[in-house]
């Protein structure tokens, strides 16, 4: 009885942590982002979801986010980030440089 009490007791006082990171989703398709740029909150780590819709991998990465991933075509992948001052930074595809770019943007 004491053993399952201290646990839910730890629960709870985990969940507000683990409530306090967001998840937001990007897509590639046609070998760009979708959105190529989002808004996120600053100082706060944040979960991104990235799909990629193409038949083909690509590679998400960011030199200022100190980023990459692989993500097979049809799958997707999650990337924490954060927390970030408030600004603006660039990812892209390493596959396609030319098309697949975005900017994560604190505020």
């Amino acid at each position: 009885m004491l053993r399952s009490f201290l646990a839910a007791v730890l629960l709870l006082a985990a969940a507000p942590a683990l409530a306090d990171e967001s998840t937001f989703s990007i897509t590639i398709k046609d070998h760009k982002f979708e959105p190529a740029e989002l808004t996120i909150p600053a100082n706060k780590k944040v979960t991104l979801v990235v799909k990629n819709d193409d038949r083909t991998m690509e590679e998400f990465e960011s030199k200022e986010l100190r980023r990459e991933k692989v993500i097979p075509g049809g799958q997707e992948a999650k990337i924490h980030v954060g927390p970030l001052k408030p600004g603006r930074y660039e990812f892209f595809g390493e596959f396609n440089p030319k098309t697949a770019r975005g900017w994560l943007v604190a505020k």
